[in-house]
């Protein structure tokens, strides 16, 4: 009895073997072809292509990463508010909220700038006495600061029926967020409150898609209607 092995089948391996592709007899039944060799949908078993949706894709043909997921929309926030949250306000009202806040903290201002010298021949210096910006500013941010982190509402906007709120849950601004908001809102209008109020209102009228003035987005907050 011979020992002596049988040589390695030669390479490439003959027709008609499990590894020769073009083998007729052999070839693998169609619908078993793997995940993307085939269509969509003759993947697997179970149904569900690798690259389609189907009964055996894990993700019903969903993207798993959202509408903003990596291969989806290009990142960034949603064309509106969160789902839930209140509709945005019209610049109508926003424009009238902040009239009577304006009106509201400048009538004390003007009080204490009269009080401290700020009356000079008869003529009131609105808008040239330091004393009476510093007022102004001043009240205006304390107003604007405890207001808006109580519950997202200055006098203003409760006569309204509007509120502030964070744009990315929806809920009253923090202490930080209401601080940054009532910071870039008033302590400029120590300098020149006429010309900084105009230019947060063009902010407010062309900004897109949130309506968000400059201090909305230092602060990262929305003004919507109250519920």
């Amino acid at each position: 009895m011979s020992t002596e092995q049988s040589p390695p089948p030669p390479y490439p391996p003959p027709r008609g073997t499990p590894y020769d592709s073009g083998s007729q007899g052999d070839a693998p039944p169609p619908g078993d072809r793997g995940w993307g060799a085939g269509p969509p949908g003759s993947g697997p078993p179970g149904g569900g292509g690798g690259y389609g949706p189907g009964p055996g894709d894990p993700y019903g043909g969903q993207n798993p990463y959202g509408p903003y997921g990596p291969y989806g929309r290009t990142p960034g926030p949603p064309p509106g508010p969160p789902p839930g949250m209140a509709p945005l306000a019209d610049s109508g009202r926003r424009v009238l909220a902040r009239i009577i806040d304006l009106v509201i903290v400048l009538i004390p201002a003007g009080l204490l700038d009269w009080a401290a010298g700020g009356i000079h021949g008869g003529d009131f210096s609105t808008g040239r006495s330091a004393v009476g910006g510093l007022f102004t500013a001043g009240l205006g941010f304390l107003y604007e600061w405890f207001l808006t982190r109580d519950d997202g509402r200055t006098l203003g906007k409760r006569a309204l029926g509007l509120r502030a709120a964070m744009l990315d849950h929806g809920e009253v601004p923090g202490d930080s967020a209401a601080l940054r908001r009532a910071i870039v809102l008033w302590l400029p209008a120590f300098f020149c409150s006429c010309v900084w109020f105009l230019v947060i209102g063009v902010t407010v009228l062309f900004d897109k898609p949130y309506a968000q003035g400059l201090h909305d987005k230092a602060a990262g907050t929305v003004v919507v209607t109250a519920v």
